[in-house]
């Protein structure tokens, strides 16, 4: 794997990895980090991996942005948070928005910004001794990274303004019951548990999962009607596909698969 400013990052077995490494720094999101992220994350999207991984290594998977830097910047913050989300946003849009199944496995808490990076995948696993703290308005901050707009996807919109406004420290499991994170582990299996899962979905078809990513993405805004048009259109796609025959006639002969992305 690539590594700098506590980025790591690379594509084998197509899977592709994104791991957060400044332990020191609780994974936090520095100006240097962030620019080394979007390059990890543009780097492995153009790989085209059938799937990808977002971890971070330690007892923290993201404090958010790097609060010593945002000191040090004094009253030219304004000028520090444009430099670190304009090319940054558009990034974790890509990533968010990949045809390709997102999984991110949270191995401790998660503040700030590192709310966005958690909650914009597709699947969240997570480490019991996960903790979720906005922590935005307890230094008179709004949210950045896609954090509001994840964590209101997930818990809906009224209680992730509460969280939101009151920072208060959410744990795993009412973190798991209001569906913030989709399953809980151990902390020394959830490494196992997110390997697991990606090799799983890297062996799916990928054009399937990206025609489901597409689907389930457009709701609720999308009307009955367009969206039955949009299934046909879709299905038609993959039922001219060399996967959709190999999946059919594995199905019959009561065999797995093995697709190919053709």
């Amino acid at each position: 794997m690539q590594q700098t400013d506590g980025i790591a990052w690379g594509v084998a077995d197509q899977i592709g990895r994104i791991v957060l490494r400044r332990q020191a720094r609780a994974n936090s999101i520095s100006r240097a980090a962030s620019r080394a992220l979007v390059r990890a994350i543009d780097e492995v999207l153009g790989q085209r991996p059938r799937v990808v991984l977002l971890a971070a290594e330690g007892r923290i998977f993201c404090a958010g942005g790097d609060i010593d830097e945002f000191a040090a910047a004094g009253a030219a913050l304004d000028a520090l948070v444009d430099d670190i989300l304009e090319p940054l946003h558009p990034a974790l849009y890509r990533l968010a928005t990949a045809p390709m199944p997102v999984v991110t496995a949270v191995n401790g808490p998660m503040g700030g910004a590192g709310i966005g990076l958690a909650l914009c995948a597709d699947f969240v696993l997570a480490a019991e001794s996960t903790k979720l703290r906005t922590g935005y308005a307890a230094i008179g901050l709004s949210p950045d990274l896609g954090a509001s707009y994840f964590l209101a996807r997930r818990v809906g919109a009224l209680r992730a303004q509460q969280w939101l406004m009151l920072s208060e420290t959410i744990d795993a499991q009412r973190c798991l019951a209001h569906g913030v994170v989709d399953a809980l582990y151990p902390d020394s299996e959830l490494p196992h548990a997110a390997e697991a899962l990606v090799a799983r979905l890297a062996q799916a078809a990928p054009a399937s999962l990206a025609s489901i990513k597409s689907l389930c993405e457009g709701l609720p805004q999308r009307g009955l009607q367009a969206h039955l048009d949009l299934e046909h259109q879709l299905l038609r796609e993959r039922a001219r596909s060399v996967d959709a025959r190999e999946g059919v006639q594995a199905f019959v002969a009561r065999r797995m698969p093995r697709f190919t992305g053709n």
